[in-house]
């Protein structure tokens, strides 16, 4: 397939070599060139404009966040002035509301849309792990499937319309910051009668809870190791304020969702918003008198 691809960030940049490795022709685009030069080697064309992606058949996009789709997609009439046949693929972890905006746009301009975020760090992304979170009309899900294959280890289909797929997405994000506040709590608890954070979570990740959230992000708070990070803190924030912005559209309270989004929130105001999400650890240790500012 000829396929264009907008957002070369750690996720997108890896998800777009695998399409090019799987026989795929890629035209890429990016906001900063160096990782469309870097995709070259593989036999990706570089975009001068999203406008130009967006003349192939199929264009999947990455884009950081809300602002960034709207201010390259929407707010300059590429989507507008795109080909009608196009099917837009967003693997962007984005808002239920922009979602269902992108939804009406599609259809309103005669065009196929499907969103498709996905779970996993960048070294799943590389290695093809991902799990692919899938939502839209089943025949434009069943075109695309054969990409999905090519990037992740399994699908997951979640309905014909496209923000469910964001809400599942926000809704495991927002567990993922869950389970790292339990974390940082139990341990810091457990470090004020002694017991060291890599004790505990070597005994807990392997009996309780012996799963991938808590191994992998575990492991970087028993060493205290935040750098460098596979997903920023500040990111983190941003889809805990687009889980708690959902929760209000549906009437949903998430008083725990409140809470570890005031916690990030702090955890930026002390400067640590590029290090890893795990580094959440930090504000319950600067609570407990544990951690120095």
């Amino acid at each position: 397939m000829d396929i264009g691809f907008i957002g070369l960030g750690n996720m997108g940049k890896a998800i777009a070599a695998n399409l090019i490795k799987g026989g795929h022709k890629l035209t890429v685009w990016n906001r900063s060139p160096a990782p469309a030069q870097e995709l070259t080697k593989l036999g990706a064309a570089i975009a001068a404009s999203p406008a130009e992606a967006f003349a192939n058949e199929i264009v999947i996009s990455m884009l950081a966040d809300d602002k960034a789709l709207r201010s390259s997609l929407i707010d300059n009439g590429v989507l507008a002035g795109a080909r009608k046949d196009v099917l837009h693929i967003n693997m962007a972890t984005i808002s239920v509301a922009l979602a269902e905006e992108l939804t009406e746009l599609h259809a309103k301009l005669g065009q196929g849309y499907v969103a498709a975020p996905v779970f996993g760090r960048p070294d799943a992304a590389a290695a093809a792990k991902l799990n692919v979170v899938v939502a839209g009309p089943r025949r434009l899900v069943d075109r695309a499937q054969p990409l999905f294959d090519l990037v992740g280890q399994k699908t997951w289909r979640m309905g014909d319309e496209p923000h469910r797929a964001n809400a599942a997405k926000l809704a495991g994000n927002f567990m993922i910051g869950a389970a790292i506040e339990a974390m940082a709590e139990a341990t810091t608890l457990a470090a004020g009668y002694g017991v060291p954070a890599a004790d505990l979570l070597d005994l807990l990740t392997n009996t309780l809870f012996a799963a991938p959230v808590y191994k992998g992000y575990g492991g970087m708070i028993a060493a205290d190791r935040y750098e460098p990070a596979a997903f920023k803190l500040s990111l983190g924030l941003k889809d805990l304020r687009l889980a708690l912005a959902a929760g209000d559209q549906a009437n949903v309270p998430l008083p725990m969702a409140s809470l570890v989004r005031d916690n990030l929130l702090a955890a930026v105001a002390n400067g640590e918003g590029d290090l890893d999400f795990a580094a959440l650890a930090r504000v319950a240790q600067r609570q407990a008198g544990q951690r120095k500012a």
